[in-house]
């Protein structure tokens, strides 16, 4: 089924404008760090230093900000293990699956396009 913004517009007639929820969300899911967290997280369940090295580039300071927030949004679950050394797991929530599911139809479009549309720009 394919939806318009017109037919978005019409359940929410403020959807995208300034203030309104979406733009946060849009924010947080499509930022440069969070679209690279979430694919990582798509795979499975991830601790703290196979994400670092699965998200190439991402400094200590923005993957702890990543993880805070798309936690914080109810995508991301943490779960802490009461071990020594303690042990920390990452996972998407049924709402990050849900996300995931209607996202990497998109992230596979970029994949498949990226080559032709940098080569452009040159």
């Amino acid at each position: 089924m394919q939806v318009s913004l017109a037919d978005l517009r019409v359940e929410r007639p403020n959807i995208f404008t300034h203030g309104c929820p979406t733009r946060v969300v849009l924010d947080h899911v499509m930022s440069r760090w969070g679209v690279l967290v979430l694919l990582a997280l798509s795979e499975g369940t991830l601790r703290w230093g196979e994400l670092r090295r699965e998200v190439d580039g991402i400094s200590e300071k923005m993957l702890a900000s990543t993880l805070r927030t798309l936690e914080a949004d109810g995508i991301v679950v943490r779960t802490s293990y009461p071990e020594v050394p303690p042990r920390v797991e990452y996972s998407l929530s049924p709402l990050g699956e849900e996300l995931m599911e209607r996202m990497l139809p998109l992230v596979g479009w970029v994949a498949e396009h990226a080559d032709g549309i940098v080569g452009r720009q040159a």
